[in-house]
């Protein structure tokens, strides 16, 4: 598994970009047959690959939601009040209705390890990030259209299921 480099990353999504979401939303419109095994083969495939440790890009350009359950959870972790935990490091996101990270890189993430401080009791939207082996896999490619500027395992999922598709 190779170290990411992320100056090489942002290069070939700005090389890309633009083709892969045309592939996503074609992807969307009309799904090829057996896309969701195809998913969770490629899953496998990207997570050999990909060391989330080296690049922790999500965390340092991202911002999780955070849902009452993971509050309360991480709050009770800080030994904190739910509302203590919000004032101190969250905001309340009227448009998407959301609490979210007031600070980027995360508030959580040791920039010298790269290392989530909270790891055992992080977001379940960090839990799941990113999202590559759901069970609808066209129900989640409004996600990978975002992620695939921040993620590089999302990128390389995208990148394998074009070549799959392409060889059919």
């Amino acid at each position: 598994m190779q170290p990411v480099n992320l100056r090489s990353f942002k290069q070939k999504v700005r090389y890309h970009q633009a083709a892969f979401k045309r592939f996503l939303k074609k992807l969307a419109k009309n799904p090829p047959r057996g896309l969701d095994p195809l998913a969770a083969k490629i899953d496998k495939e990207v997570w050999q690959e990909t060391d989330c440790i080296s690049c922790a890009n999500c965390c340092k350009v991202m911002t999780p939601t955070f849902t009452n359950k993971d509050i309360n959870r991480i709050a009770a972790h800080f030994d904190m009040k739910p509302a203590e935990f919000k004032d101190k490091w969250l905001f309340y996101d009227k448009k998407s209705k959301d609490w979210m990270n007031t600070t980027q890189p995360c508030q959580f993430l040791d920039l010298k390890s790269n290392m989530c401080s909270i790891y055992e009791v992080r977001p379940a939207d960090c839990a799941g990030f990113p999202h590559l082996a759901k069970k609808k896999m066209v129900d989640y490619v409004h996600v990978h259209q975002q992620n695939i500027q921040y993620c590089p395992a999302t990128y390389k999922m995208v990148e394998k299921l074009m070549a799959y598709t392409d060889a059919k």
